[in-house]
C-alpha cells in the first residue's frame, strides 16, 4: 500500500486499484481530523463517544480527500455477521447525513457511480472488490467471524447474483489490520478456524501462542485462501502488511487500545468522470 495525503488528510491507498481509473478509495488513519482525545483525530465512528460534531467534520474532511461528497458516503452496520447489501442510489448518505433503515450488514456492493461504500475498523480485515469488467464494486469487514464464515466469498457471491460478476475477472485487496504476531486467540477460535479450514490449512493460519491454548491466527492469510478458493485469481489478489495493532501511533486498534478508541474506515467509490482531466485520486497518486 501507499500513503496518499490530499487537503491534509492521509490516506492508505493500493496502487491495484488506483491504476484501474475505475474506483477512488482509501483507508483512513488516525490523522487529519478534529477529534480530541483518545479519539484524536479523526475518528469516523458516532458511536464510540466522540463528539458528533467532530465526527462529522471528519467525513466532510475525509469526503474531500477522496473527491465524493459527503452525502454520497453509505455507512455498514456492522455486528460481525456475513451479510452483504447492495447498495442502490436511494441508500446514499445512510449513516451519515440520514438514519440506516438497515442493520447487520458487513458487507456493501454497488454497480453504481455516485455511491463510496464505508466499513469501519479498529483490528478487523478490511476486504476490497472490483469487479472492471461489470463495473461492479465491494466493500466488506471480515473480522476472526466474518473471516471463520468466509466473508469474502458471501461478497463475491453476491456480486455475482446482482450483477454477473466472474471472480476470476475480480481484483481483491486485504487492507490493513492485526498481523498474526500481534492475534493472540484461545483453543475456542482456533478450533472454530480447524472446522471451517481444515487440518490442511492449520499452518499456514494458525502457530503456537506463548503459553498452552493459545494460539496466533494469520487472519491476512485466512482471507487469502477464502478468496482463491472462491475463484479470485493469485495474480489480482493485493494484502497489506500493515498491522494496526502494530502502528497506533497512526493507526487505531483494539487490540492495543480498547474500548476508548476511534474508529478507521475502509472507502471506495465507482468513479464518475468529471472532465478531461481523469480520475483526481489517480493524477494525485502519480
Amino acid at each position: 500500500m501507499e500513503m496518499a495525503e490530499s487537503r491534509g488528510v492521509p490516506l492508505l491507498t493500493f496502487p491495484a486499484l488506483s491504476e484501474t481509473g475505475l474506483v477512488r478509495h482509501g483507508f483512513s488513519t488516525r490523522m487529519g481530523g478534529v477529534s480530541r482525545g483518545p479519539y484524536a483525530s479523526m475518528n469516523l465512528s458516532f458511536t464510540r463517544g466522540d463528539d458528533p460534531e467532530a465526527v462529522r467534520e471528519n467525513y466532510r474532511r475525509a469526503a474531500a480527500a477522496l473527491g465524493v461528497e459527503m452525502e454520497s458516503m453509505t455507512l455498514a452496520w456492522q455486528t460481525h455477521t456475513a451479510n452483504v447489501r447492495r447498495i442502490r442510489r436511494e441508500d446514499r448518505g445512510k449513516g451519515v447525513v440520514r438514519e440506516r433503515d438497515y442493520r447487520d450488514v458487513d458487507g456493501l456492493v454497488t454497480d453504481e457511480p455516485g455511491i463510496t461504500l464505508v466499513t469501519f475498523y479498529a483490528d478487523c480485515v478490511p476486504l476490497y472488490f472490483l469487479d472492471p469488467v461489470r463495473r461492479a464494486i465491494g466493500l466488506s469487514h471480515s473480522g476472526w467471524r466474518g473471516t471463520a464464515a468466509r466473508m469474502g466469498r458471501a461478497t463475491l457471491r453476491k456480486m455475482e447474483e446482482e450483477f454477473g460478476t466472474d471472480p476470476g475477472d475480480v481484483i481483491a485487496c486485504i487492507g490493513p489490520s492485526i498481523c498474526q504476531d500481534c492475534y493472540e486467540v484461545g483453543a475456542e477460535v482456533a478450533e472454530a478456524f480447524l472446522r471451517e479450514f481444515g487440518p490442511g490449512h492449520r499452518e499456514e493460519i494458525l502457530a503456537p501462542g506463548a503459553e498452552p491454548g493459545k494460539y496466533q491466527l494469520d487472519l491476512w492469510k485466512a482471507n487469502e485462501i477464502v478468496l482463491t478458493e472462491a475463484g479470485v485469481r493469485p495474480d489480482h489478489l493485493h494484502v497489506t502488511d500493515i498491522c494496526t495493532c502494530c502502528n497506533p501511533s497512526y493507526l487505531f486498534s483494539h487490540r492495543k487500545m480498547g474500548e476508548r478508541r476511534g474508529n478507521l474506515c475502509a472507502f471506495l467509490a465507482l468513479w464518475e468522470p468529471a472532465g478531461e482531466e481523469g480520475n483526481p485520486q489517480r493524477s494525485a497518486e502519480k
